[in-house]
């Protein structure tokens, strides 16, 4: 095989496979996917990287590398002949998978890494490898049922390499479960980053309107009564698999709250997902210091807390939003920049005070 010449490639496939083996679930029933070895893993990533560097006729390739044989997929589209992994061949091929997933397969043919064929379909735990911008490639493995968001494993920008820490990330604070079959706020944080526009969400508890003493009166857009479209598609009963339908109108329901963050000022909603207000202007509690530092964190192995001003790591969104959550502590804040940076703020009993948790790399 032929050795990456992407310098981090070797280094990072190394963190990247110690974490897949350690992180390895192995179920009751069902296959799942072959997990690469070593060198297979670190001839993906060099052959991502570099794809991500090139264009074709002018565009930028988007393309998905799925590490899967032939025979463990169905309704695949398989080539006559495969194709190498040579840069300039997957450039080509990305059109053909740009769109959301559409899967390049990848495996071994003859002692060499060969694409395969096209598939939508993916066996339980299937690496991923997506080439999202120039220089930046995230490793995923497919969800363990059909449904449900991919488990982000490694970020890989330029030389910088971040693994995903799965323990920080799911904290009881911010309830950002990866590998849940539903989680509704990874789903909103999600769709709230997609419109690049920047925006705030509250979560407030049900049943209590002490959030709006943080809240300038009146509120230009508050909805009366509240608007139940998520909270009921969420309450009913959909058993341990839910079906396309229910997938489908959570979807939307998902997207029409998050398009409104898009509108200056916070959307709130309550935690059993009712819709009470959007273009909401933060202000501080009466009586309530401002909130002096917040404890920054990323889900990320090896990632430390920072002690910081809410003014260093964002602009009004950050400080407005973790004044809230001090002065609101059994509320939750979630902030997307228009750079794409994602921060969820909550109110830490064990730290007493504002942490801030950069989640980024679990939406991309």
């Amino acid at each position: 095989m032929i050795q990456p010449t992407y310098a981090p490639a070797q280094s990072a496939a190394a963190r990247i496979h110690r974490h897949l083996a350690k992180h390895s679930v192995v179920p009751e029933s069902g296959r799942v996917a072959t997990l690469p070895d070593l060198p297979t893993l670190a001839a993906l990533i060099d052959a991502a990287f570099w794809t991500s560097l090139r264009r074709e006729e002018g565009y930028v390739p988007r393309v998905s590398l799925a590490f899967v044989a032939p025979a463990e997929v169905m309704d695949a589209v398989a080539f006559a002949a495969s194709h190498s992994l040579e840069p300039k061949d997957l450039t080509k091929l990305a059109a053909a998978v740009e769109r959301s997933g559409l899967h390049l397969g990848v495996y071994h043919q003859h002692s060499e890494l060969r694409a395969w064929g096209i598939t939508r379909t993916l066996p339980r735990f299937c690496v991923v490898l997506e080439v999202l911008q120039p220089g930046l490639v995230v490793v995923k493995r497919s969800p363990a049922e059909e449904s449900g968001k991919f488990i982000n494993i490694a970020v890989l920008q330029g030389d910088e390499v971040k693994i995903i820490d799965p323990d920080a990330a799911t904290r009881p604070d911010y309830q950002f479960t990866a590998d849940a079959t539903v989680n509704v706020l990874l789903q909103l944080a999600v769709s709230m980053r997609a419109h690049g526009r920047g925006g705030t969400l509250l979560v407030v508890p049900a049943g209590s309107e002490n959030w709006t003493e943080s809240i300038l009166q009146p509120v230009t857009y508050s909805i009366e009564p509240a608007f139940s479209g998520l909270a009921k598609i969420m309450r009913k009963d959909v058993g341990a698999k839910p079906s396309r339908r229910w997938e489908d109108a959570l979807a939307r329901a998902v997207d029409v709250i998050a398009g409104l963050t898009a509108v200056d000022g916070a959307t709130v909603i309550t935690a059993d997902y009712e819709l009470r207000a959007f273009g909401a202007k933060i202000i501080r509690r009466k009586g309530s210091p401002i909130v002096a530092q917040v404890i920054v964190t990323e889900p990320i192995e090896g990632g430390t807390p920072v002690i910081a001003e809410p003014a260093q790591f964002g602009g009004t969104r950050h400080l407005s939003a973790a004044q809230f959550v001090h002065d609101q502590r059994d509320a939750l804040a979630l902030v997307a920049s228009q750079d794409g940076r994602f921060t969820a703020f909550a109110w830490s009993q064990s730290e007493d005070g504002v942490h801030a948790n950069r989640i980024d790399a679990l939406l991309l």
